[in-house]
């Protein structure tokens, strides 16, 4: 072996164990969500995070070549957690509206989804126009879309706010709430746990897009990301998602022609 080849080998070797050392020296990609949404984040039977968020996040993390942290903080704590710096991003099946923005930077769009209702049976309320009633007492989950609109456009009704959507299922089939509104695929999966009980209404009072959420002044991240999920879309990543946690869902909304897509 001359000298030349052997420098060379030893260079190759050196730079590879830079690029390793460097690859391990990232920190872990901290991602905050709420695991109480299945089947976009929640804890399996083994108590660890399961749902679509958490496969995107590690395909987000491994693309980025890190490790990845799941870190569980209620719903309206995510934000706060994100502009203090305990996360580095929000994966948590949050929409991406002109409030929000005020304080977040957000990705580019991953997931298209309406509000719906759920009511009691029998009920009043048989679409949007049912529900603007003095009287009428609306549920929502805190922090949500659903609840934004809630306070939005009903002038009415009383509006609560409950912390779990189990709660605010509970309200409804104790009959102590006209209706709750919620995101569509949820608001179906409750329907199906209790169709004796429940009626649910899916023509979308509004519809609209789900993003990773980012600090402001991560410029840089938001880019990667972007970049990711392009990426990710292009090799089939959402449709493989889609197919493992929502294929029954995904049936039922393309036949009944209502917007639905990752």
């Amino acid at each position: 072996m001359n000298k030349k080849y052997s420098f060379l080998l030893v260079l190759c070797f050196f730079l590879s164990f830079l690029a390793c050392e460097k690859k391990e020296s990232l920190p872990p990609l901290r991602v905050g969500m709420d695991l109480s949404f299945p089947p976009f984040e929640m804890i399996d039977a083994e108590g660890k995070p399961d749902g679509i968020s958490v496969r995107l996040a590690e395909s987000l993390a491994s693309y980025l070549h890190r490790s990845v942290e799941i870190e569980n903080i209620p719903f309206v704590g995510l934000i706060p957690s994100l502009q203090t710096k305990k996360i580095d991003l929000i994966i948590s099946s949050m929409t991406d509206t002109l409030e929000r923005r005020q304080s977040i930077a957000f990705s580019d769009p991953y997931l298209t989804l309406g509000l719906g209702i759920l009511t009691h049976q029998p009920s009043s309320i048989h679409d949007r126009n049912d529900l603007d009633h003095p009287g009428m007492k609306i549920a929502v989950r805190q922090g949500t879309i659903g609840e934004q609109w809630a306070r939005k456009h009903l002038k009415n009704p009383t509006v609560m706010a409950f912390d779990q959507e189990a709660s605010a299922v509970l309200e409804v089939l104790e009959n102590r709430v006209d209706g709750f509104i919620y995101d569509v695929l949820s608001i179906w999966k409750f329907y199906q746990a209790h169709p004796e009980q429940t009626t649910a209404l899916l023509t979308p009072l509004e519809v609209s897009s789900t993003a990773i959420g980012i600090r402001l002044e991560d410029i840089k991240l938001r880019e990667e990301v972007n970049c990711f999920l392009k990426r990710f879309r292009e090799q089939g990543g959402f449709e493989k998602l889609g197919d493992q946690y929502l294929k029954e869902q995904k049936a039922f909304f393309a036949q009944q022609g209502i917007p639905f897509y990752l």
